[in-house]
């Protein structure tokens, strides 16, 4: 194997080893220091321009080689506060203050430690081999992408007016499915996201006597309940949405009833229409369970975020996808529908006003896949985003996450003398 891609089987063990120390420090939303630390001082002495600190917790990196497009690339850097199950070697042990202060465990659940180690393995690779393209290409290691604000933050501190202009902005997610597929996704990639906070006000009391007492707890169990029916008996079957209670939080003791709880609710939506229907109909329920209980006042109902749906530019995502079938080989590349997962990389292209493409890839062990799906076990053999036994297989996920970046960076940055990568060129297993 020659050309670009040769360097993948020298760099692997090193990023391999940088994955496995990525994955046993993760850091949450905003926190992520150290990460961006690693991050820096791998580029920096390579030609990178590497500047630190955007949007609180980012890293910019810029690489110029001569006249061409301007390509951007991005890898979400935070962990989740999740206490890790996979047993590994290298598993996380870390605990950070959540979002409330308290101690919580923390893992990378969603793969963006591979993300990042993909990201520099290519920027490793288009460092030693400027011949092989021509423009300028501009790595964005993003924070808070589980949180909703770090696309945002990133925007708000001048990433498109103190660095380069992209021309166009890829992005990648690895996810389940066997290492070596690639998952090209025309049109919407992902729905829209709300994320809200409801604050139920109750009177507390002496848990043997309810009666002097308004329980916000039960306010907030049957508040559950009735989210429930939302999706059920609110909206069109035809159309796609999900809501989930992820946390309720009230009380410290058994003996007491507290004077308030809290639920985090989250949405997922496609349609504008539908997600305010959704939005109006969860206030209403929250006030309704309010009245009906003889809360002291309203509930109060917060916005922690709001993401616009995925949207990756049709001829954007077909040229891309071009390139990953030269590099995977056609089988290898397979068409997808739209997701009820959300992210924040969309927030990047409408800022900058340019087309953006973003595509998933596999991390399980082929085989292991293939047997789970065969014996109709994908559900309980291979754990998925956000789960505690999330845990991709490192050498092949990373070896095909850095050919799917590098590759299609080069459908843009390719060189007229540059070699074209062969079909199933270093095809992981």
């Amino acid at each position: 194997m020659t050309g670009i891609y040769a360097h993948i089987d020298a760099a692997l063990p090193r990023l391999e080893e940088l994955y496995r120390d990525l994955h046993a420090h993760p850091e949450l939303a905003f926190q992520e220091q150290r990460t961006a630390s690693v991050v820096a001082d791998r580029l920096t002495g390579s030609g990178w321009d590497v500047t630190t600190g955007v949007g609180r917790t980012g890293v910019v990196a810029v690489l110029h080689n001569g006249p061409g497009p301007v390509v951007m690339l991005r890898a979400d850097m935070d962990g989740l506060p999740v206490r890790e199950q996979t047993g590994l070697p290298y598993a996380s042990t870390v605990t950070a203050a959540g979002e409330d202060g308290t101690q919580v465990p923390v893992m990378h659940a969603c793969g963006h430690d591979i993300h990042v180690t993909c990201l520099l393995g290519a920027c490793e690779l288009f460092a030693a081999h400027r011949d092989a393209w021509r423009g300028t290409v501009l790595a964005v290691f993003q924070p808070a992408e589980e949180s909703g604000l770090g696309a945002h933050a990133m925007v708000d501190d001048g990433l498109f007016d103190r660095f380069p202009k992209p021309d166009i902005i890829l992005g990648q997610h690895v996810g389940p499915g066997p290492a070596g597929m690639v998952a090209k996704v025309p049109g919407t990639v992902m729905g829209a996201a709300d994320s809200l906070t409801i604050r139920l006000f109750g009177r507390g009391g002496h848990g043997s006597k309810p009666e002097s007492a308004v329980d916000p707890v039960v306010m907030a169990a049957s508040l559950v309940g009735r989210l429930q029916t939302i999706v059920s008996r609110t909206v069109p079957a035809q159309e796609s949405v999900v809501v989930t209670v992820g946390y309720l939080r009230a009380g410290l003791t058994a003996s007491v009833i507290p004077d308030e709880a809290r639920l985090g609710v989250n949405i997922r939506t496609f349609s504008p229409g539908v997600r305010q229907q959704v939005v109006d109909t969860i206030s209403r329920f929250a006030k309704a369970e309010a009245l009906a209980a003889g809360a002291p006042r309203e509930p109060e109902i917060t916005s922690r975020y709001q993401l616009p749906a995925t949207v990756n530019e049709p001829a954007a995502t077909e040229r891309v996808a071009a390139a990953h079938e030269a590099v995977f080989g056609a089988d290898a590349v397979i068409a997808m529908g739209p997701n009820t997962a959300s992210e924040d990389f969309g927030v990047l292209g409408t800022a900058a006003g340019v087309p953006s493409v973003f595509w998933f890839f596999g991390g399980n062990d082929p085989e292991e896949f293939h047997t789970a799906l065969l014996n109709d076990r994908l559900a309980e053999d291979i754990p998925q985003n956000h789960s505690s036994t999330f845990a991709p297989v490192p050498g092949p996920t990373i070896a095909a996450g850095v050919r799917a970046m590098t590759g299609a960076a080069l459908a843009y940055l390719a060189a007229q003398t540059a070699e074209a990568p062969a079909a199933q060129v270093g095809s992981p297993a």
